[in-house]
């Protein structure tokens, strides 16, 4: 039995303007998989402590999703659980890590996490880092952002603030929420999934890709349709570049482009007459 989508996937990494990355992301969409899984990890806490912090995030929440995902049925009917808890699992790793190196105190990271399986969308976040939906030429963002970025922009909207002060306030990008080994006050991990389409578009980001704003992004995606996963990223990282801004932060992304499986057979097909390859 073939499994309800095919993947196209790719993932990318730059500094930025950073003399260090602190970003770390890992994805795995095998062709003829029944799941895929993409983790990102943006770190903070200095050069070595954020990078270490997320590395340790990633791995421990990817390891532990690829250790569960064996067994699909299983899987599926718990997957929030083992989000849930391989987050926390990732949280312990770090208080432990500084209970080991005192100077690392204050190290942490952001966690956006998802699985899809049988056409749906699972996810847990934990700080800014947007997952975005592309779907018939629409960019929207489906996880809470855990920033004071929402509850300025509420100020803007209700006259407290004009529009000019609310993208420069100062506290902007303070996080309400992130992983560094004590209680985490909010989590987004919802119990009903996203249902997927064939023809959308995912990204798991960190904040760094919002230096373009949502309407540029959306511009890439409706400009790239045909174009492979592998070259929607980098068109987004050339368009990142083309701003020149001396501030750009690091960057960190995977894109995914789902499609029917017995279309993407289809088209297989075709393509030894067409000379079309379709990549799942």
């Amino acid at each position: 039995m073939r499994p309800p989508f095919d993947f196209d996937a790719a993932s990318a990494l730059s500094k930025g303007r950073r003399s260090y990355q602190e970003d770390a992301v890992i994805a795995d969409f095998s062709r003829g998989s029944e799941v895929g899984v993409a983790v990102l990890a943006d770190g903070m806490g200095g050069h070595a402590a954020g990078d270490v912090a997320s590395k340790i995030v990633v791995t421990e929440v990817f390891s532990e999703l690829m250790f569960q995902r064996g067994d699909v049925d299983a899987f599926e009917n718990k997957v929030t659980t083992h989000l849930f808890e391989a987050a926390m699992a990732a949280n312990a790793c770090l208080r432990d890590h500084v209970a080991s190196y005192p100077e690392t105190h204050g190290m942490g990271a952001t966690l956006v996490a998802t699985v899809i399986i049988n056409r749906h969308l699972y996810w847990i976040s934990i700080g800014d880092s947007p997952l975005f939906l592309f779907r018939d030429g629409e960019l929207s963002q489906l996880n809470e952002d855990h920033s004071m970025a929402p509850q300025i922009d509420y100020m803007v909207k209700s006259g407290l603030l004009d529009k000019e002060e609310g993208q420069c306030h100062p506290d902007r990008n303070t996080l309400t929420s992130v992983l560094f080994g004590e209680d985490i006050p909010k989590i987004d991990c919802p119990t009903d999934p996203a249902a997927l389409q064939a023809g959308d578009i995912l990204i798991v980001a960190s904040d760094g890709l919002q230096f373009l704003t949502d309407e540029e992004i959306a511009q890439v995606l409706s400009a790239s349709r045909g174009a492979q996963s592998a070259e929607i990223a980098d068109r987004l990282l050339d368009r990142l570049r083309e701003q020149n801004d001396p501030d750009l932060d690091n960057v960190s992304f995977s894109v995914v482009q789902l499609q029917d499986a017995d279309d993407c057979k289809a088209q297989s097909e075709k393509s030894q007459l067409t000379g079309i390859r379709c990549v799942g």
